[in-house]
């Protein structure tokens, strides 16, 4: 069986207010609901783990029952999707979702940005087809902009970098081997600890609509989109 983990711990500060931005609606929709249901496009085999923190997840509960969505299971391989805990960080989090995955499991595990509603069908399916073979895949996209170093001063040839984007798919055991190495602050996605565990990570592309949306701005890019 596959999985992928949503983590969706953001509290929306870059947002300016209260609600934390996974919970804010799009299209008439919550940006959470429209991430997993992507997912489920994608296949109706997946299982799904959305990791929350605990402090809101009874307001996701409140959301479910007012967007008439499905509520998480109780069970491994059931419902729409199961309901892990967030950690204090993000690998902490993910390392909560890991954790509802049979410790015996075969196949890919994904992991997803909650705030990332735009993923196409397509690339999700590159990203988990491509990682049964690499065993760890990224997606990316190339960066349109001038870069500039601040520290030199100087600008850098942008063709030398890409924008990185989730899912970010692994064997499932290649991932939860690498999860099991102690925090650091360098850890700032899922590829950046398997590589630190010491295995190679592909590249896939990515689209371009698969943005995050973490401020106003996105927010209205998201509309848009919808």
């Amino acid at each position: 069986m596959d999985y992928v983990i949503i983590v969706a711990g953001g509290k929306g500060l870059r947002m300016g207010g209260e609600i934390p931005k996974q919970f804010l609606p799009i299209g008439g929709k919550p940006v959470l609901m429209r991430t997993l249901e992507r997912f489920r496009e994608y296949s109706k085999e997946l299982q799904i783990i959305l990791v929350l923190p605990e402090s809101q997840q009874d307001y996701w509960r409140k959301l479910c029952q007012q967007y008439h969505f499905p509520l998480p299971s109780e069970g491994a391989g059931g419902g729409f999707y199961l309901l892990a805990n967030g950690g204090e960080t993000r690998f902490h989090s993910v390392q909560n979702g890991l954790a509802k995955v049979p410790d015996d499991s075969k196949g890919v595990v994904g992991v997803h940005d909650g705030v990332r509603p735009f993923v196409s069908v397509e690339v999700i399916n590159n990203c988990f087809e491509t990682a049964r073979t690499k065993k760890a895949v990224i997606p990316v996209t190339p960066v349109v902009e001038t870069l500039r170093h601040i520290p030199s001063r100087q600008n850098v040839l942008r063709s030398d970098y890409c924008l990185v984007q989730t899912p970010q798919c692994f064997d499932i055991q290649l991932l939860k081997a690498a999860y099991h190495q102690p925090y650091s602050e360098v850890f700032t996605d899922d590829a950046s600890v398997v590589e630190a565990y010491g295995h190679e990570v592909s590249m896939v592309e990515g689209n371009r609509e698969n943005i995050k949306i973490t401020t106003p701005f996105d927010l209205k890019i998201a509309e848009t989109l919808i």
